[in-house]
Order: C-alpha cells, then sequence, then structure tokens
C-alpha cells in the first residue's frame, strides 16, 4: 500500500464514518459500477482478433489505477468488476438496446438514491467527491477494504480506517472541533 492511498483513504473516511452509509455505498457503488458498463457492452469493436465490447477496454485504466493503489484491494476488485462485466454482456445479449438504456437510466437513479440517501440521512454531511473529485474513484477501495477487514484481512488498513472514531449522537463532529480555534484564556 503505497503513501498516497493511504492518505487518500484516510481523507474519504473521514466522510463515510457511519456504517449504515457503508451499507448504502457497497450497493450504491456496485449499481453505478454496471450502469456504466451497461451501454458500453452494447458497442462492439474488433481488436486483437477477436470482438470485444468498448466496456473492458474503458474500465482497465481504472482497474489498473486501482491495481497500483494497492495490489490485493485492487485484484479483488479486479474480480468484480469481470463479473461484473459479464453480467452486463449477459444482459445485452438477451434485451433491446431499449430496455439497456431504460436498465442504465434506472440503475443510475437508484445507485445515486442509495449514495445521496447515505449521506444526508445516516452521514448528515455532502459526498467526499464534493470536495476531492478523485474520491469517485475511491469508493471501491473503501468497500473492498472494508470487506477485508470485516473477513479479518488486512489490519494496516484497519489501523488507518478505524482510527477515525464515530460522530457523536449528542453534537457536532469531533472533526469539526478539532479545527476550531479555541478562545483565548481570560487574564
Amino acid at each position: 500500500m503505497n503513501a498516497f492511498f493511504k492518505r487518500q483513504l484516510a481523507d474519504y473516511v473521514e466522510y463515510h464514518r457511519d456504517p449504515w452509509n457503508c451499507a448504502m455505498h457497497v450497493f450504491g457503488i456496485v449499481t453505478l459500477f454496471l450502469a456504466a458498463v451497461l451501454p458500453l457492452s452494447l458497442w462492439h469493436i474488433h481488436a486483437l482478433g477477436a470482438y470485444v465490447t468498448v466496456a473492458p477496454i474503458m474500465v482497465l485504466p481504472v482497474l489498473v489505477y486501482w491495481l497500483l493503489l494497492d495490489a490485493a484491494l485492487g485484484t479483488a476488485i479486479l474480480g468484480a468488476a469481470v463479473v461484473l462485466l459479464w453480467a452486463a454482456a449477459s444482459i445485452v445479449s438477451h434485451a433491446s438496446t431499449v430496455t439497456v438504456w431504460s436498465m442504465t437510466a434506472t440503475l443510475i437513479v437508484i445507485g445515486v438514491g442509495f449514495q445521496v440517501v447515505g449521506h444526508r440521512v445516516f452521514e448528515q454531511r455532502q459526498p467526499a467527491l464534493v470536495d476531492n473529485p478523485t474520491h469517485l474513484l475511491l469508493g471501491p477501495m473503501f468497500v473492498m477494504a472494508k470487506l477485508f477487514i470485516a473477513l479479518g484481512f488486512r489490519h494496516d488498513l484497519a489501523v488507518i480506517i478505524e482510527q477515525v472514531t464515530p460522530p457523536s449522537p449528542r453534537g457536532p463532529s469531533p472533526y469539526v472541533e478539532e479545527h476550531q480555534v479555541e478562545p483565548l484564556p481570560h487574564s
């Protein structure tokens, strides 16, 4: 795990402390990934002596990015991506173009809905990507890291993800308080 990924993950965790928000992200990210690859699976091209769809070609750069951030998490995401690419190809082979686009629109609404509800209802703050657009690509890494930790792997990630204490139900976030200027003592 490289230092850049550690910093990005620590920053991302600040926006994802509530377990319900994290659960919403699992469903939202998977749904949005499928929504992204579905229409790309409609377009076939001839490459390297075979016909392939545009979907794996477009996904490849981000998969390489995830592998470079962390090889184990990236490999796990690669496995999940293969399953989702296969699912998209299966849907495309059995559905009309109109159905695929309708499913894509529906999946986008559902996926974004999961993200919005997770942040607005459970986290009560804006999504991380509003402040840092690169966090859009960090979501799958975070979800996979949480899975690895839950399975008892990657204690190095647990230290980063679990070092952030949950917000207090009684008041403002402790992270806001640490950045506030303390009043000067009275003489």
